[in-house]
């Protein structure tokens, strides 16, 4: 699939927990998708699952990150790039990914004009 078509069927970005960026970054392990707040967000949310309710309540710990290179580090994320918002996913250590129903994503404030 070219990028183009990528950003076309998802944005391109993503947010990201910075523990899953950088030069020891860990694995993703936990991942949502919400509303996408503007044309280039794809929705999801990606974690490692190691951040603490701290660390998520700090805005600049989710960096906003494309989906490519995050895709490239791991293959097993863009068999689920398809899901719909309200689709959460988690993988053990060593496991294959699994859906989550149980898991309430948290509401984002989003300003959306409507003309």
């Amino acid at each position: 699939m070219t990028e183009k078509k990528r950003q076309t069927r998802h944005g391109h970005m993503a947010r990201v927990s910075k523990l899953a960026l950088g030069d020891h970054a860990l694995p993703v392990r936990f991942m949502y998708k919400t509303i996408p707040e503007h044309s280039n967000d794809t929705g999801w949310r990606l974690f490692t699952g190691y951040e603490t309710p701290e660390f998520l309540n700090e805005f600049s710990n989710l960096e906003p990150f494309p989906l490519e290179p995050m895709c490239e580090a791991d293959l097993t994320l863009d068999a689920l790039l398809d899901s719909n918002a309200g689709t959460v996913w988690e993988r053990a250590p060593e496991k294959s990914w699994q859906q989550v129903h149980d898991f309430e994503i948290p509401v984002e404030e989003v300003d959306v004009e409507v003309s």
